[in-house]
């Protein structure tokens, strides 16, 4: 009946007002202003001391989410992956598409853990036909090299492949082992997110498996297939890429690929869509788990209703 139902919310409003005395007597909660003047923060702090002086949890949240913010200006080296990717698509839903947000985007973020490698391999073993290491080239972020070696094969050249490769006899005699080589080089690549052109060739050379989640390939990269105009199962050489991205030309002349130009052209291209493939790929990443309050603006009153309340504390404030 509607008397009923009017005694149950009495008392309840009741039980509200008791708590709410409770609260303020303890100095959890202002005597002065309305419930929903209470800030997020409040009402947490409120919520985490009473449980821990009974010594229980509350069943339902342990966190309120705090309010939407800019994002900082800086992100953590130790950053993983996904945060790197979805802090890329917040930079560009806020820069609107701004040339100027797209060329800083990685250098607010963290240009230390962006590297791109290129590799020349020669022929060992039977008629040449397996591919080893032969030099190797890996540039930072803004393109410096900071490491190019000349490698010696574990097995014996059979093929210096010299046209496509550039290497020749002559580059052998200051190299330096395979062992040391892909030492050195693991060492720079590791948590590194690492731009390549076909770079399973690269990491097959260096009997390396790098994470599919810090990697970035330009040939499988469907921002720049797209920029070319090529469907997105088509294949493209960095060649091409260069020439019609960057309007360079690169990989010409009869001496061979240099995998330092190589690697430094990978990253342009990367660099040139950067902000719209790492918001592609946290398009990609699966959802995070929801927050347990949906509503981050959520007043603290909240935490006053029965669902929030130890049942001991419950028994003694009635």
């Amino acid at each position: 009946s509607p008397q009923g139902r009017s005694k149950k919310k009495s008392r309840k409003h009741q039980r509200f007002m008791e708590r709410r005395a409770m609260l303020e007597q303890k100095g959890l909660l202002s005597p002065h202003g309305h419930p929903g003047s209470q800030t997020p923060e409040a009402g947490l702090e409120a919520h985490t001391t009473l449980t821990k002086a009974n010594g229980t949890t509350a069943p339902c949240c342990d966190k309120v989410p705090e309010p939407k913010q800019t994002v900082s200006s800086s992100l953590s080296p130790s950053a993983s992956p996904d945060s790197i990717a979805r802090h890329h698509s917040v930079l560009l839903s806020q820069g609107n598409g701004s040339s100027n947000r797209v060329q800083t985007s990685s250098l607010v973020l963290h240009p230390g853990k962006y590297v791109a490698i290129d590799c020349e391999m020669v022929g060992t073993g039977p008629q040449g036909r397996l591919s080893e290491l032969a030099r190797c080239s890996v540039v930072n972020y803004e393109g410096d090299v900071i490491y190019d070696k000349y490698v010696q094969p574990e097995l014996p050249i059979v093929d210096y492949r010299t046209r496509w490769s550039g290497i020749t006899k002559q580059h052998m005699k200051n190299a330096i082992p395979f062992k040391a080589a892909q030492a050195e080089i693991l060492k720079i690549l590791k948590d590194k997110i690492v731009v390549g052109h076909a770079i399973h060739n690269d990491f097959q050379a260096l009997k390396y498996f790098h994470p599919k989640d810090r990697t970035r390939d330009t040939s499988q990269s469907r921002v720049l297939k797209k920029r070319v105009g090529l469907p997105v199962r088509a294949s493209v050489s960095l060649k091409n890429l260069a020439k019609h991205l960057l309007h360079k030309k690169i990989q010409v002349g009869c001496k061979g690929h240099s995998s330092v130009e190589d690697a430094q052209t990978a990253m342009e291209l990367y660099r040139l869509v950067e902000v719209q493939w790492e918001k592609e790929l946290a398009h990609s990443l699966p959802p995070r788990p929801p927050s347990p309050i949906t509503d981050p603006a959520a007043d603290s009153s909240q935490y006053l209703d029965d669902q929030y309340w130890p049942t001991e504390l419950m028994a003694s404030s009635l």
